[in-house]
């Protein structure tokens, strides 16, 4: 029974397989540096790129498991299937550096190294860049402004009438009731004029309010009185 047993591993050398697996894990490794260098937000994750990384190279061992086989194809497909990831992506570019890694793991994995090597790097040239450059960037700055207000008045325009005066545009976000009923808590989204300064907004809007709090997030920045 065990003599008919047969190892497929003979389809390829095991210098392809070392070849596959070190080629694939040195590039996600420089995949990994790249996402860390060009991090901006607090949301890093040393799990998020340790997992890129070992993408990387098991993508590499099942393009290998694969190779040419259809129907090895289909079962895989079958087989990883059953898996479900419930971890939300934080930011759309971390999507992005997934199906990177994929994409490299699969051209070692297919042994088109040269493909491999020469795509990552040169991806990984043009994130930098992009970074570096800070390209794409969208230079306008938006503030979020909180105002408490009794409940069973309607405070919208003498709100509104602050806002025309110390913003280039608002908008409108959210109106709830807090407090078991006993106030309005209204949200805006808001382009401070050049020079008005949050402060100022703060006190126009409490002498407007009969002194309700009220709270303008800039950025990282909170003003709050």
């Amino acid at each position: 029974m065990f003599s008919e047993l047969q190892d497929l591993s003979g389809t390829f050398s095991v210098a392809d397989i070392v070849l596959s697996l070190v080629i694939s894990f040195a590039l996600s490794m420089m995949v990994g540096y790249v996402y860390r260098a060009t991090h901006r937000n607090v949301s890093y994750s040393q799990s998020y790129v340790q997992t890129l990384v070992i993408i990387g190279v098991i993508v590499a061992m099942i393009l290998l498991v694969v190779g040419s086989n259809l129907a090895r194809a289909f079962s895989l497909v079958g087989a990883l299937s059953v898996v479900r990831f419930r971890n939300a992506i934080k930011e759309t570019r971390d999507v992005g550096f997934i199906f990177l890694v994929m994409g490299l793991g699969m051209a070692c994995g297919a042994r088109f190294y040269a493909l491999a090597v020469i795509a990552g790097i040169t991806i990984c040239v043009i994130i930098l860049v992009m970074h570096k450059f800070n390209m794409f960037q969208l230079n306008v700055q938006r503030q979020v402004v909180k105002v408490q207000v009794p409940a069973g008045e309607d405070h919208t325009q003498v709100i509104q009438d602050v806002l025309i005066d110390f913003t280039n545009e608002f908008e409108l976000v959210s109106t709830e009731s807090i407090r078991g009923g006993a106030l309005t808590e209204v949200f805006y989204t808001v382009r401070l004029k050049k020079g008005r300064e949050p402060g100022a907004l703060v006190e126009a809007l409490r002498e407007r309010t009969m002194g309700q709090r009220v709270t303008v997030l800039t950025g990282y920045d909170q003003t709050d009185l």
